[in-house]
């Protein structure tokens, strides 16, 4: 009886904020869970003047096609290999450049620096595709310069070679700077103390780095390593379908440009859908997993 009160008199102390949640969870419901029924299409051999209702069911025929379709391996090892070369880069180069930044004495142009290498991240895809067509194309910039230095035009957005790398390189370079911030906060919490105790014992800044600061912010290296993890099969729909063409389809084209071509363009939409809710459910295993991981080895939960 007495933890019932409690429970009522904590309910009623919180009821406002509850009420506060209502319009979240409302526009949630719609436009995150609602959406979700269209998922019946991936066992459906779907006919749009039927609808969801009307079409018939198929059961797993749609995900048999799709995995017999002889380009669907290519885009699933394409999709894996950028992805994993941007998670990776995108942990490295950030922790590399808070190192750095970190040993830089002058604020001004610590802040200086700072502010420059996060420019790029608020940048869209879109506008940046722009730049990136006028600086890189076989007539760009870059290659008018390389050509002025004896080098052969390079085909960075339609060679089939060149353009995977192109874009895990573009990728880091676009978002470094902001994934620094955790990095360099990180970097604020080691205790000066263990610095200057260091140089006593006569230390110099790269063994202080590699015993002071790197452990320092081993956790959060490793949490942020895990929690990515959960992307491993998010290619990066805006940075590629902007810079993609035909000619690339081979090493460039990823999961999700794939599903919005088989949607869009060939109106193949059970097909599509069913590749999405393939690429749904992988992805959850693997949040899963990543948030396992980072409860086992960070220590970090949500709840």
């Amino acid at each position: 009886m007495e933890k019932t009160t409690k429970r009522s008199s904590k309910f009623r102390r919180e009821l406002p904020l509850y009420v506060m949640l209502i319009p979240a969870v409302v526009l949630v419901a719609i436009y995150s869970y609602g959406p979700m029924m269209g998922n019946v299409i991936a066992f459906q051999k779907f006919n749009p003047t039927k609808g969801f209702f009307g079409s018939p069911w198929v059961g797993f025929d749609n995900f048999m096609n799709l995995f017999t379709m002889p380009t669907i391996g290519q885009v699933i090892y394409n999709t894996v290999f950028i992805a994993l070369c941007k998670m990776i880069g995108g942990v490295i180069v950030p922790v590399l450049f808070a190192l750095l930044l970190n040993e830089v004495g002058q604020l001004t142009i610590k802040r200086t620096f700072q502010t420059l290498v996060y420019l790029p991240h608020f940048l869209s895809w879109v506008i940046l595709a722009g730049i990136f067509s006028d600086l890189f194309s076989k007539s760009g910039s870059i290659n008018l310069l390389l050509g002025k230095m004896g080098v052969d035009p390079i085909g960075f957005l339609s060679d089939q070679k060149v353009f995977p790398i192109f874009m895990i390189i573009s990728d880091i370079w676009k978002g470094f700077g902001f994934g620094s911030v955790i990095y360099l906060a990180a970097l604020t919490g080691i205790d000066q103390n263990l610095y200057e105790a260091a140089q006593i014992d006569g230390a110099n800044r790269i063994q202080q780095t590699i015993h002071i600061t790197l452990p320092g912010i081993v956790s959060t290296i490793v949490l942020m390593t895990v929690l990515s993890m959960s992307n491993i099969l998010n290619g990066g729909f805006d940075q590629i379908y902007n810079l993609y063409t035909p000619a690339v389809y081979a090493t460039g084209d990823i999961l999700d440009t794939f599903v919005f071509r088989l949607g869009i363009d060939n109106a193949q939409f059970a097909l599509s859908t069913a590749a999405g809710l393939f690429k749904s459910g992988v992805s959850f295993v693997f949040i899963v997993a990543s948030y396992w991981l980072a409860d086992r080895f960070a220590g970090y939960r949500i709840f």
